[in-house]
């Protein structure tokens, strides 16, 4: 059975950064595309970005592009999102997401989803 653990979420200051992790078990990161969501306080929970098995295809939300990068380790079998210069509007809980093909994964609709990891941003 796949499981999704997230971690690296924290307490930083506007215009830091944070390096999140989420790490697959029970199959083969190569099999997935791979996403990062966030959920806000009293918001729905928004895609950030997004990355195809092969690692050729990404996409960055408007909102995060040249400040938030997704990476993945087929040695550790997990995939990572570098954050930035980061804001306050960041605030969020952090999802990672996994599904063979990105247009389901891109759409949230993956059947796979950590558990989170809240990150904090300071004004």
């Amino acid at each position: 059975q796949v499981q999704l653990v997230e971690s690296g979420g924290g307490w930083v200051q506007t215009g830091g950064s944070l390096k999140l992790s989420c790490t697959l078990s029970g199959s083969s990161i190569r099999d997935y595309a791979m996403a990062w969501f966030r959920q806000a306080p009293g918001k729905e929970r928004d895609f950030v970005v997004r990355l195809s098995r092969s690692g050729a295809n990404r996409y960055h939300a408007f909102d995060v592009r040249g400040r938030f990068t997704i990476s993945r380790s087929y040695a550790e079998n997990s995939v990572y999102l570098q954050m930035n210069s980061l804001k306050p509007e960041d605030t969020a809980v952090y999802y990672c997401a996994a599904h063979p093909s990105i247009l389901v994964v891109a759409r949230g609709q993956s059947d796979y989803w950590g558990q989170g990891t809240q990150v904090t941003v300071s004004s």
